[in-house]
């Protein structure tokens, strides 16, 4: 009698039918772009929303205040009367008023004096809202043009490569090796003090951070194909660096700038708050707060409410700045 091999394998019949198997595709997640996917989802963000609004009614608000000022300015109208500078106060904040001196927070001449009033008598409220056109100013200002000299020096220098490379690089780290704030001092006394000075020394400062920045994003870019094919196509350096190297190189900075105009803010009060740059009879935010330092802590809102104002701008710059970074860098993709 045959024993069968219950481990041999039986053969397939021709009649069976074979089962393939199919998996599944993996899913590919689709990065989303552009500016209406951003406006979306920082609306959905609130932390990110919160510093959104806040950026966006100091810049609003400083356009107008300084237009204003400006106009009474060309108007020749004085600065210690009522004047188009002052429509939007809620009292002057040049005019002394002495019967006011070092009042307390209160809803007393609502809205005068809902943040107190200064040595001078006059309403802290109405200082900070008539400093505001000069931190915006400076913040986009010195970033703006810290962009535009970085650009063409941290782009040439990476496309470019060699001695030009070289040189470039050397120089900008010879600006990065000197302490910032000592060399922005140093450049705005220099020059003759003033906000103008003040503003040509943070930039003086802040246009090497920029350029190490494009060099990194053209080392990067340069070998691509499109850039080798206009190279092929007789394109010449300079035209590749407008047509190629910078469109591609500039959203990762937009994150960052956003950020860096907070920064930009607290080093101008920083500044201002050693007496650097400082317009006489001008309320800056950073002045008004060291002003305030030889009344406290008895009248502590003179020197802290102006340090709070600073603060916050710069948070929300730092908020809606961190989250356009993770936008643009793709680590947020929903």
């Amino acid at each position: 009698m045959a024993i069968s091999n219950p481990f041999r394998r039986k053969p397939i019949r021709a009649t069976e039918v074979a089962v393939e198997t199919q998996t599944e595709p993996a899913k590919t997640h689709e990065v989303k772009r552009g500016f209406a996917f951003y406006v979306e989802y920082i609306a959905k963000d609130k932390p990110a929303l919160l510093g959104t609004v806040i950026i966006g009614a100091f810049l609003v608000f400083a356009l107008i205040e300084g237009a204003l000022q400006e106009a009474a300015a060309l108007l020749h109208q004085s600065p210690y009367n009522a004047n188009l500078g002052t429509i939007l106060l809620s009292s002057n904040p040049i005019a002394l008023r002495f019967s006011e001196q070092l009042l307390p927070p209160s809803f007393k001449n609502f809205p005068d004096l809902l943040l107190g009033s200064n040595f001078q008598g006059q309403s802290l409220l109405s200082s900070i809202l008539y400093a505001t056109p000069h931190d915006a100013v400076a913040s986009l200002l010195v970033v703006g043009s810290a962009i535009f000299i970085g650009m063409f020096v941290g782009t040439s220098a990476g496309y470019l490569g060699g001695w030009t490379d070289e040189v470039m690089m050397r120089l900008t780290d010879a600006f990065l090796a000197l302490p910032a704030i000592v060399l922005a001092i140093t450049i705005s006394v220099l020059i003759g003090g003033g906000f103008t000075s003040l503003l040509v020394a943070l930039t003086v400062i802040w246009w090497p951070t920029y350029a190490r920045f494009f060099r990194a994003q053209a080392l990067t870019i340069r070998n691509k194909g499109y850039v080798e094919a206009s190279k092929l196509s007789g394109s010449g350096w300079l035209k590749i660096l407008v047509r190629h190297i910078i469109p591609n190189s500039v959203d990762p900075i937009i994150a960052y700038a956003t950020l860096d105009m907070g920064t930009v803010i607290l080093t101008y009060a920083t500044l201002a708050f050693l007496g650097i740059g400082v317009t006489s009879g001008y309320p800056e935010w950073g002045y008004l707060s060291s002003s305030g330092l030889q009344f406290f802590p008895q009248q502590w809102w003179y020197s802290v409410i102006p340090g709070v104002v600073i603060a916050v701008v710069v948070v929300a710059f730092t908020l809606a700045g961190d989250r356009l970074q993770d936008l643009i860098g793709g680590r947020i993709t929903y």
